[in-house]
């Protein structure tokens, strides 16, 4: 029998009311934040937007770059070279040089007098890059795509490159760079566009729905008539947390384990295990914990999870 979105609607906040009446308390997965981490974001945050305004590459691509390839800015090479990104010294390059332990003994890594050059110098990478080209067809704000694009383009060797730039982003909040406007410094959250018909659907036992291009979790919450913080829980998020089109957004807290007979997954280039946890409608905590990683575990391509 078809349903009207009304009906579904209908059906929804009936079965909120009988939610509410059964509410417990909301445990977030706590990721410790390292001030170092957060002084280089502060210290590099205004050259990263200014360079998504002039190139297009998401600030929180570039700074989520910067934090791993140096280390915070920690690292001998980034120390002795003002490398940020990791970029060695090709054919074409002109400039200092030093040399460094990485795929060979003595690799040869670009060498800047100011770290303002390696930013510019990395951009210039990448909009010159052939290889580079498809990513400029993502959105900006699309930081997984370009994560798992610059993978796959060969941007690093390492595995679980685009996973490890996708979970700093996420424990750092990164994406909230992105929203700021190309032409302006503030920050200038998408219009809402008006009427917005979602399908409620039901999976793994849980109501949900699947944001499209737009959405924000506090629009959806109130298309539905739903606490915005209730949302936030339910899908173990923070406030600003981004949307892209086709993420699951629940409506009901979710399980301890996978539904059978979803025992395991094969972790994919892009995954974080936040992802994985609202593919299967189950607690990020607890896919930690059966999995035995701690927090600061970043899936790789190839890993199999348990998820019951």
């Amino acid at each position: 029998m078809a349903f009207t979105l009304n009906r579904y609607k209908s059906l929804l906040k009936l079965l909120f009311v009988l939610l509410f009446a059964f509410t417990c308390t909301f445990q977030a997965v706590s990721q410790k934040r390292y001030k170092l981490y957060e002084d280089y974001i502060d210290k590099y945050s205004p050259i990263a937007v200014s360079h998504m305004q002039k190139h297009k590459i998401p600030a929180s691509i570039t700074l989520a770059q910067g934090l791993l390839e140096s280390g915070a800015g920690q690292s001998q090479l980034t120390k002795k070279s003002n490398n940020h990104f990791g970029i060695k010294c090709h054919r074409d390059w002109k400039g200092g040089r030093v040399f460094a332990k990485d795929d060979t003994p003595n690799d040869c890594f670009r060498q800047y007098r100011r770290a303002e050059e390696s930013f510019e110098d990395h951009s210039q990478f990448l909009v010159q890059g052939a290889r580079y080209r498809p990513l400029f067809t993502l959105s900006p704000t699309d930081y997984k795509g370009w994560a798992r694009g610059l993978q796959k383009s060969g941007y690093a060797t390492d595995k679980a490159y685009a996973n490890k730039l996708i979970k700093l982003i996420e424990d750092y909040e990164l994406y909230r760079f992105d929203k700021k406007n190309y032409r302006g410094s503030s920050i200038q959250e998408a219009s809402a566009p008006q009427n917005w018909s979602h399908q409620p659907f039901k999976t793994h036992g849980l109501v949900y729905v699947l944001a499209i291009q737009g959405d924000t979790y506090e629009s959806i919450a109130a298309e539905f008539n739903f606490k915005t913080e209730d949302l936030l829980k339910y899908n173990e998020v923070p406030k600003g947390f981004p949307l892209n089109a086709k993420d699951i957004v629940y409506f009901q807290k979710k399980k301890s384990r996978a539904d059978k007979p979803y025992f395991e997954h094969i972790v994919q280039i892009g995954e974080s295990m936040h992802g994985i946890s609202q593919k299967y409608g189950m607690k990020v905590k607890n896919l930690y914990k059966m999995n035995k990683k701690d927090y600061e575990y970043v899936p790789e391509e190839g890993d199999v999870l348990k998820l019951r």
